[in-house]
């Protein structure tokens, strides 16, 4: 299995100090499964946060071929959507050059599409653009006989839980329940449970707006200044699992919520 992409796929959100990178994600839970009873199983992970489409197809495209994988994963083109101009038809004609070589390997192609953001803090206004994608990326997936993720359809992720505090990836609970639906779209058996989770409670009006500017100044104002310079959080940073090597589970607790929050926001 390689698995490439940005900050969704290295795990962002889902931190994890004993895990490569620092970050756990849906691709290391949904490897780990993979992994269970298969001694020749291998996994690398190419993803770096803040990658654009091009970057992905410049940098991870060359690396996951030369791997020879059975099963890649692809999420690409996020990033682009949501940037100012981002345009899903133009977007999904690179991708269909992409996935039509890795498809053409003979691996089995698994493809995401975007999130319903529309109740989403920061992201809602974004949502006819993804709608749009989404679309287009069916077509693509139809095209090279890829295998659909399908995030818009996962009604679970509405939930204020399942979104990292930043507000822009998702929580360790959201790869939990992404790793789920990865699982089931391959229909592969696997011994991860639904994690149960009340709606969370409507917050007094003041709550939410102090929350908002405690937000704003500690994970808005970062994404702003770093797109005023042309940066990216994934400046510096390297593929967390470069090489297809068996997977083992770095610790023995992976505790739903551990870990600290980061400011690793694309």
């Amino acid at each position: 299995m390689v698995s490439l992409g940005d900050s969704f796929t290295e795990g962002i959100g889902d931190p994890d100090p004993q895990s490569p990178g620092g970050n756990r994600g849906w691709a290391d839970r949904v490897a780990e499964q993979l992994s269970r009873g298969v001694e020749d199983f291998a996994y690398a992970n190419l993803a770096i946060r803040g990658r654009l489409l091009n970057q992905i197809v410049s940098e991870q495209l060359e690396p996951a071929v030369a791997l020879q994988p059975d099963l890649v994963t692809v999420c690409a083109g996020g990033n682009d959507v949501l940037r100012p101009g981002g345009d899903p038809d133009a977007l999904a004609v690179a991708m269909d050059g992409f996935i039509g070589q890795l498809a053409a390997t003979g691996a089995t192609v698994l493809l995401f599409n975007g999130p319903d953001i529309g109740e989403t803090p920061v992201l809602g206004s974004m949502r006819g653009r993804v709608a749009i994608y989404n679309e287009n990326l069916r077509v693509v997936a139809a095209r090279h006989d890829a295998i659909v993720a399908d995030m818009w359809a996962l009604r679970d992720l509405h939930e204020p839980r399942m979104w990292a505090p930043d507000r822009l990836h998702f929580s360790p609970l959201g790869h939990h329940t992404i790793a789920m639906m990865v699982l089931e779209t391959l229909n592969v058996e696997h011994e991860l449970k639904p994690l149960e989770t009340r709606p969370s409670e409507p917050k007094p009006w003041r709550t939410a707006r102090r929350e908002d500017l405690v937000w704003a100044r500690t994970h808005l104002a970062p994404w702003v200044l770093r797109r005023l310079r042309h940066q990216s959080s994934g400046d510096g940073i390297t593929a967390k699992r470069p090489e297809a090597m068996p997977f083992a589970p770095v610790a023995a607790n992976h505790s739903i919520g551990a870990g600290d929050p980061q400011d690793d926001s694309d």
